[in-house]
């Protein structure tokens, strides 16, 4: 039986092969590192604004901040060199303010099949340990660890990670989750698209999201959370707290006695709170779509019977607020 698939000459696989070889060295992933150091005092001021990259500030015991830009491009080896002179990185300093931007310039070329070259950027800043940071990016993470000073963070396309921060906080970004832990100082955080968990913050916190679930554990300030489109979970409150979900359920345990009122409230799911056995607290539980059940005895502050939906009362001769308040689910109160 003869084949019906084509015979290829030696000069034709040896063309097919060239052609190959080329295709693949016509494509390279071109790096370079960009170093700066630069002799200043703590208790000065790092602002670095730019157009894309990941951002990662680190302390050490030292009176310089050394700066470490990473970055690499992929394409034809042409181009991707020329990505890189048109990516400008300008570092200034100004007393004892260090100032890092960058942005692309140039034409936007474009590569195979109509895509500019992919440039990847980091940035890696060690300053003193007692410093203040001012930090954007518009496409990339943020990390920031062992502070003291104050923080500022914002990035259009990425996550948000703080640990063992000395000093206020704020946070913003449009597109991913943000994690606060072991942080001394007031907190302010927003996303619009992730998740947040939030770890031993001695401070006020006020932390939102419109896309993803919360997890809170051991806050003592003033805590406001609150998000559009998932759970809450919230464990070890010494202070006051104020939980609300508009798409999800909400678990909360109070252990130690709360200094303050704590509100929780949901439009899309049940709520359960947990109590130590303990505890004095006055409790106001209502829903308007399930039951509202205790393991504690409460002493009605109601007259008459009480509704299967509600209960209103104290518990241990009552103390600060404890109210829980969903329009779908149930109310649980129970003991640790």
């Amino acid at each position: 039986m003869k084949s019906n698939l084509p015979v290829w000459s030696k000069a034709q696989i040896l063309g097919a092969t060239l052609f190959t070889l080329t295709a693949v060295t016509a494509f390279a992933e071109v790096e370079d590192k960009i170093t700066k150091s630069f002799t200043i005092q703590p208790g000065g001021q790092l602002v670095v604004a730019v157009d894309r990259g990941a951002i990662e500030i680190k302390t050490a015991d030292r009176d310089s901040v050394d700066i470490e830009v990473k970055r690499k491009v992929g394409g034809s080896k042409t181009k991707a060199e020329q990505t890189l002179k048109d990516h400008v990185v300008t570092t200034t300093q100004d007393g004892n303010k260090i100032e890092v931007h960058a942005k692309l310039e140039g034409e936007k070329t474009s590569g195979l099949f109509g895509r500019s070259p992919e440039l990847q950027v980091s940035f890696i800043i060690t300053v003193p340990r007692k410093f203040d940071v001012d930090l954007k990016t518009a496409g990339g993470s943020v990390k920031v660890t062992e502070l003291a000073g104050k923080v500022a963070a914002a990035s259009s396309g990425g996550s948000l990670n703080f640990s063992k921060i000395e000093g206020p906080l704020s946070g913003h970004t449009s597109g991913g989750s943000i994690t606060v832990a072991g942080c001394k100082g007031k907190v302010e955080i927003s996303t619009s698209g992730g998740s947040l968990n939030l770890g031993e913050i001695e401070g006020d916190v006020t932390a939102k999201t419109s896309g993803g679930a919360i997890h809170a554990d051991r806050l003592t300030g003033k805590s406001v959370v609150k998000t559009s489109g998932g759970s809450i979970e919230v464990t070890g409150i010494k202070g006051s707290m104020e939980a609300a979900t508009s798409g999800g359920s909400i678990s909360a345990e109070l252990i130690e006695q709360p200094i303050g009122d704590c509100s929780f409230k949901s439009s899309g799911g049940g709520i359960t709170v947990t109590l130590g056995e303990k505890l004095a607290v006055d409790v106001d539980l209502r829903t308007s779509g399930g039951r509202v059940s205790s393991d504690f005895p409460v002493v009605s502050v109601v007259q008459g019977e009480q509704k299967k939906n509600e209960l209103h009362g104290k518990i241990n001769g009552g103390g600060p607020l404890v109210a829980a308040n969903t329009s779908a689910g149930s109310v649980r109160l129970q003991k640790k």
